[in-house]
């Protein structure tokens, strides 16, 4: 992991963003970690056979790997975007008075109130907002919105930096930078944000610790045209109002084409065990020892990815019509690909949220059993995620 003070001089930034492109681009080959057998589970029935008993490597020294890409998909349900149309920085904290007269505004259909404020680093300035990362989601382009990364990312303590401000600072992300007078900041992501003249996120808790003033950014988002000079004025002297229409417009793609630019850049998670725990907050409720289960039994954690007898593929064992429904691109590369772990993990929470796996008791064992009709394989998987629980506490 790269560790800096401050920014990096011009060469090595060129050096390292050259490589941060070409790995985004390539999704380069991944070393899978063979150790010997670490973790003794409890209370295994002799008659288990290799695939159905808990996985004896652990998980957090076990490394995802990807196969070829083959594209069966272009990704699953989300979070439905409201991207903002004004963007208003008020002088003081804004009253909850004033709040409710800003949702009550013509067109205006949705407000949210956030911290906000600059850091320096080196003397160089970064304008911040401090979100909650569960609710914010919401106002943020779709691409961004249905990358759990970036969300994790930020309730983590992390920076997620706007691609223009990455690129213009020469940000590289997994490296450490010391905030003048404050903390350490890691880049996490890179993410198309949408939001003039903000070059990041940081969480709200984040954001207390960076010194952001409270409450003082204003995001409205509305159907039609909503009165810069009407917010401005219940915002008092002093606020600055953007429009950012036009900024939403080119985070839309125009066509069904593919981007060319990937939306989101981060670093895929290290271990089986942090690719489960990540996936799995794509589904409030689930839990990841129930996803580390299914990889499992289904494939010994990517180690026999088919295809099978019946033409399930992947570390997760989609069958390629379920995947064209459900398949997600889990680390931002612009393919849903039912090979990559990084994929076919996010994309089984997906599947298993859908039939109600967040619900828990016997809802969970329902969509278990829709993800393989079979009663025994659910015993099976849930006698496998017990174990891990007992494993990692």
């Amino acid at each position: 992991m790269c560790r800096v003070s401050g920014l990096p001089t011009f060469r090595a930034v060129l050096y390292m963003v050259v490589a941060v492109i070409v790995l985004t681009l390539v999704g380069g080959g991944v070393v899978v970690i063979m150790n010997d057998d670490l973790l003794e589970t409890a209370k295994e029935r002799p008659a288990r056979s290799d695939r159905e008993r808990p996985e004896q490597i652990r998980l957090d020294q076990l490394v995802p790997t990807t196969e070829p890409a083959r594209d069966f998909g272009e990704g699953g349900p989300g979070v439905t975007p409201t991207p903002p149309r004004l963007l208003a920085i008020a002088r003081g904290e804004v009253p909850k008075r004033t709040r409710f007269a800003l949702a009550a505004l013509k067109n205006a259909q949705k407000v949210v109130v956030v911290d906000a404020g600059s850091v320096k680093v080196s003397g160089t300035g970064l304008n911040l907002l401090a979100v909650d990362p569960a609710g914010f989601r919401s106002w943020t382009p779709k691409a961004v919105a249905g990358q759990p990364g970036v969300w994790s990312a930020l309730a983590r303590g992390e920076l997620v930096a706007d691609s223009a401000a990455t690129r213009r600072l020469g940000l590289v992300l997994g490296a450490h930078y010391q905030v003048d007078g404050g903390p350490r900041l890691r880049v996490a992501a890179s993410a198309t944000l949408g939001l003039k003249g903000v070059d990041g996120l940081v969480s709200t808790e984040t954001g207390k610790t960076l010194g952001l003033a409270p409450g003082v950014a204003v995001l409205l988002h509305g159907k039609g045209a909503i009165s810069q000079a009407r917010v401005k004025k219940l915002l008092g002297d002093g606020a600055q109002v953007v429009s950012l229409v036009a900024e939403t417009r080119k985070s839309t793609p125009r066509s069904t084409s593919r981007p060319t630019e990937q939306p989101v850049a981060g670093q895929r998670p290290t271990s089986y065990l942090d690719l489960y725990k990540v996936s799995a907050t794509r589904c409030p409720g689930l839990s990841w020892t129930v996803l580390a289960a299914i990889g499992q039994v289904e494939s010994g954690h990517g180690r026999n990815n088919g295809p099978s007898s019946a033409g399930a593929l992947g570390p997760m064992q989609f069958m390629p019509a379920t995947w064209k429904a459900y398949g997600v691109d889990g680390d931002g590369d612009g393919k849903a690909d039912i090979w990559s772990p990084y994929d076919a993990v996010p994309g089984a929470a997906n599947y298993l949220c859908a039939n109600g796996a967040g619900k828990g008791g016997e809802k969970l064992r329902k969509a278990i059993w829709f993800y393989n009709h079979s009663w025994d394989y659910v015993n099976k998987v849930m006698g496998v995620a017990e174990a891990y629980a007992r494993a990692y506490t």
